[in-house]
């Protein structure tokens, strides 16, 4: 594995949505994203974490071909011209592999699926139309192999493991056991929500896990005004990282926006904070960085609100936008700045339920540390800390000339 990852930071895109495809007819929509790369690299990003683009009967996630580009999307074409325009502005291209279950209509030996104990074709957590394979076929393992390799050799840096939780971690250390000599720099991530995160890591020989544990201590910290939570939950987050590097998120295509989420919107310069000091592999779902709102629901349809359009250019989205979007520039700034945090391990030097110092310091960066501060209270905080040789880095208003210890109500400071 190359040192990229190290520097990496997502700009999160659900394709089909973004572009306006799901519901539309076959159409060269992925010049539509390739518009949009100057702006990701304009927040900061130097990767384009893209949702599911191969032909599908719906949503994306629900595969017919592996190999074809939805035809919502555009063609190979456009998919070679999307990869070449993001290798010019040194962005990574990550892939959605959704190789758990495929679409009804995927054409494959009946062997290739899972049966249940009656006999019937097996589905994924009750989706009638995501049919599961059977990993225990080598034919099935040796279809994978050739689509890792086939998008790889065509531009991509990695993958994104789709359901990888549902998988037995063996077959994933197979597959890339044969993928990697030949893309040794290429990086590989899997969706797991729950579960011994470290223990699966080991098991499957992926280099990163979805960190879902930290995503709601986050929001579920800062709502409940209980940063205890969090603590805990960084203290886990500790154990991922010995184990490999996380992917971390406020948001994604699965979950109701963070904007949408948090009680007190005062309180999401917070969240981003934490994202962009702690450990891990941070990635932005497109539209956060712009105070997006959306509800995820249970029911058909319900997805659509967090994977919506967006519009022709940077121009025409919202005016309320902007300045969180200003806000994620600086934030990740000071990441780009401090590269190292990429391994951190972040532990409270004070902590109640409203306060929290949170020091963020690397193994291999013995005179590095960042301070990350956090006020939930109605009422100005001044932290108990040795104040020698910090200075204040970033804060929720930049230029305030407030002392490096004490953080206003409802504030934060990050200090180094």
């Amino acid at each position: 594995m190359t040192g990229w990852i190290d520097h990496a930071v997502w700009w999160h895109v659900y394709p089909l949505g973004f572009t306006g495809a799901l519901h539309s007819g076959p159409g060269h929509r992925l010049d539509h994203l390739a518009d949009w790369l100057d702006y990701a690299v304009e927040l900061g990003a130097n990767g384009l974490q893209l949702g599911p683009i191969f032909a599908s009967e719906s949503h994306g996630y629900d595969t017919v071909d592996h190999f074809r580009i939805d035809p919502r999307l555009g063609d190979d074409a456009d998919f070679d011209k999307l990869a070449v325009a993001a290798r010019e502005r040194g962005l990574h291209l990550l892939l959605d592999g959704v190789f758990n279950h495929v679409g009804r209509g995927f054409s494959a030996p009946e062997h290739w699926f899972r049966r249940t104990g009656s006999g019937d074709l097996a589905v994924f957590e009750g989706h009638g139309a995501l049919v599961a394979l059977d990993h225990d076929q080598p034919e099935v393992l040796d279809h994978v192999v050739r689509v890792m390799d086939h998008w790889l050799s065509r531009g991509a840096s990695g993958w994104r493991l789709d359901a990888a939780y549902a998988v037995p971690p063996r077959f994933w250390a197979e597959a890339l056991a044969r993928v990697r000599p030949r893309h040794p720099g290429a990086w590989f991530t899997g969706e797991v929500i729950h579960g011994d995160y470290p223990a699966y890591l080991r098991e499957s020989t992926l280099d990163s896990i979805s960190q879902y544990e930290l995503w709601k201590a986050i929001w579920s910290s800062l709502n409940d005004r209980n940063l205890f939570e969090l603590a805990w939950a960084l203290d886990r987050h500790g154990t991922v990282l010995d184990a490999g590097l996380p992917l971390t998120f406020t948001g994604n295509h699965d979950v109701t926006r963070l904007a949408t989420r948090l009680t007190d919107e005062r309180h999401l310069g917070h969240a981003l904070a934490v994202l962009f000091t702690v450990g891990g592999v941070p990635s932005v779902y497109y539209g956060d960085e712009q105070a997006f709102r959306g509800v995820k629901e249970e029911r058909a349809g319900g997805d659509d609100e967090i994977r919506p359009p967006f519009p022709a250019s940077p121009s025409e989205l919202a005016a309320f936008g902007w300045p969180t979007f200003r806000l994620h520039q600086r934030l990740i700034g000071v990441r780009r700045r401090h590269s190292w945090l990429a391994h951190a391990r972040t532990s409270p030097a004070h902590l109640t339920n409203e306060a929290a110092a949170l020091v963020a310091t690397a193994p291999d960066n013995p005179s590095g540390r960042i301070i990350t501060l956090l006020n939930l209270g109605d009422t100005p905080f001044t932290f108990p800390l040795d104040q020698a040789g910090l200075s204040l880095l970033e804060s929720d208003t930049p230029g305030d000339s407030r002392p490096p210890l004490t953080v206003p109500p409802h504030g934060w400071s990050i200090l180094g």
